[in-house]
């Protein structure tokens, strides 16, 4: 299992640039994320698993996995929407994964051209398919492709722990703009433990 690289560098610049954050790490210590480097799988796993427990998203994968015994683009493309849907989906989620799979088997999405892309092309290149939105893109630049500074707004466990973190109420757009910059560049680094955080 593949996991998510940092050491040294990234935790002695978080530290020095938010002393919060830093007695954050030193009580949490180094966390272990697993990654996916493979991004059709990544990408179809993630919309397969939106709005379902992780077990369920679990059941779903080894159903999808029985059924098309290989998950690739072209098993995925070749799949109609009802083989997909009887995987333990709705029929909406299923039309969207066979799409990603049209998609790149008709060449229309490069996933191997996406690393040669800043993060803010590869959000909007992901984010223009039906049911993939800027949170997952997000999530497949940390977990798929290493990215190192990427910090995401539209997710909700991040504000908890930047809430929890700075002892605030809330946290509004600018002040979280305000912590980006401080992390940078390594926001997917301080993501790592505000998720943690946000479970406190």
């Amino acid at each position: 299992m593949k996991k998510f690289r940092y050491g040294r560098t990234e935790i002695d610049h978080l530290k020095n640039r938010d002393r919060h954050l830093g007695a954050a790490i030193d009580e949490i210590g180094m966390i272990e994320r697993e990654v996916r480097p493979d991004l059709f799988t990544a990408l179809v796993a993630s919309v397969a698993s939106q709005q379902i427990s992780a077990k369920a998203a679990e059941t779903v994968w080894q159903r999808m996995e029985e059924r098309l015994k290989t998950i690739t683009p072209s098993s995925i493309a070749g799949a109609t929407p009802e083989e997909i849907q009887q995987c333990g989906m709705s029929m909406r989620k299923a039309g969207y994964i066979k799409g990603i799979g049209v998609a790149v088997t008709n060449g229309s999405l490069d996933l191997a051209g996406l690393h040669e892309l800043s993060d803010d092309d590869v959000i909007a290149r992901l984010s223009a398919l039906n049911g993939v939105g800027i949170w997952t893109a997000e999530m497949l630049l940390i977990f798929s492709m290493e990215r190192p500074d990427v910090l995401s707004w539209g997710d909700l466990a991040i504000r908890r722990g930047m809430i929890h973190l700075y002892g605030k109420s809330t946290i509004d757009r600018p002040a979280f703009e305000r912590y980006r910059k401080r992390y940078s560049p390594y926001g997917s680094v301080a993501s790592l433990y505000l998720w943690e955080l946000s479970h406190r």
